[in-house]
């Protein structure tokens, strides 16, 4: 797991989103992982403010060099506030997934079910790799 950042501060999706949840609401965004998987992440379609999702949705497209993949809603909510930086710079996700590279803020309705621990993401990926 040396090759992957799993922050010990956020929760995480089976389907390779994090979340950290910000006074109700939640920060979310791809990890480590999944920007490694992609490669150059070229072209971002943020979701609209105020749009409703439920969780397991898709929330965002990124859109790489080598394919392109949904970004799935952790929580059931509604679109607060999306990162515009990443309009014009796409490669954010690529250079700082945890930072700089989130990607929306959701409103949650409810508290997210099936959010995964550091380590039980961690122990994911191991599974995943060790498949391929």
């Amino acid at each position: 797991m040396d090759d992957y950042s799993i922050p010990s501060n956020l929760k995480y999706t089976k389907t390779h989103e994090w979340a950290t949840s910000v006074n109700g609401s939640f920060k979310i965004g791809v990890t480590d992982y999944a920007q490694k998987s992609l490669h150059e992440v070229v072209y971002v379609e943020l979701p609209e403010i105020g749009k409703k999702v439920k969780a397991g949705e898709t929330v965002a497209v990124l859109e790489s060099t080598k394919a392109i993949a949904d970004v799935y809603s952790p929580v059931d909510g509604e679109v607060v506030e999306v990162n515009a930086a990443l309009e014009g710079s796409p490669e954010l996700i690529n250079k700082d997934p945890y930072g700089k590279g989130w990607i929306c803020v959701i409103k949650a309705e409810s508290e997210p079910k099936d959010l995964l621990t550091p380590e039980q993401y961690a122990e994911l990926i191991r599974r995943e790799l060790s498949k391929s």
